[in-house]
């Protein structure tokens, strides 16, 4: 009864709280971010707005890039919605991982995102007895990665992501937050090209870090999906 319980108030919780990757390195909300007007999550991971959101949730173009230097880090700011402070990040009941990707492209504004070249470049699952969601609420809701050193220099998307597993014991249930910035990366050696995977197919609804029950059996280990982390 305890796990039916605490399935029926992952559901309701689950309309109230989404999240929004809402600014990079500090600039103003939306800069270089294809920030949607709506806070919700993503749910079939075979549409092409598992890449960089759209869909359900309209994204907003933006003109603009920002630069950052390989080897270098980046923070990204996670927020409720558009307007929320530190104190709002997602609701702590949505746990699961964070993560981030990159993908190589020709110019980072018309890029349309979906499709292949995709590399992930962190994961921060379960450890300690901790999700990363509840790290990135610990954090004020920044979530710090590094670009790394031995990428070629030129246009990226810069793609971070949340998945909140409260509902997804069901398929289709997980819900999926992400965003996509504009980045331009200076400085990269070029020394070495990662393994991509396309977003989407990198995802099936039915892999074991998408489809699982969070309440029963205790969960003592998790693998989050996708690709392992890029490294240099």
């Amino acid at each position: 009864m305890k796990s039916v319980a605490l399935l029926l108030a992952a559901a309701a919780q689950g309309v109230l709280s989404h999240t929004i990757f809402t600014q990079l390195n500090g600039n103003a909300v939306g800069y270089a971010i294809r920030d949607p007007s709506y806070d919700g999550p993503i749910q079939d991971v075979t549409t092409n707005d598992i890449a960089c959101n759209g869909g359900p949730n309209p994204t907003t173009p933006s003109s603009a890039k920002i630069t950052v230097a390989a080897g270098s880090t980046a923070k990204l700011t996670w927020r409720h919605t558009l307007t929320s402070d530190a104190t709002d990040v997602i609701d702590s009941s949505h746990k699961g991982p964070v993560m981030a990707y990159m993908k190589k492209v020709s110019n980072a504004v018309t890029d349309v995102g979906y499709g292949s070249g995709w590399f992930k470049i962190a994961s921060d699952g379960f450890s300690n007895n901790a999700w990363g969601v509840d790290r990135l609420i610990a954090n004020a809701g920044v979530q710090t990665v590094t670009i790394p050193s031995c990428l070629a220099p030129g246009d990226y998307l810069l793609r971070g992501e949340i998945i909140a597993l409260h509902a997804a014991s069901s398929q289709g249930g997980a819900q999926f937050y992400m965003e996509c910035a504009q980045i331009t990366v200076t400085g990269g050696s070029g020394a070495k090209s990662p393994a991509t995977v396309s977003l989407p197919g990198a995802y099936k609804a039915t892999d074991p870090g998408i489809l699982i029950n969070l309440y029963y059996p205790t969960v003592t280990s998790y693998t989050p999906p996708g690709p392992a982390v890029f490294t240099c």
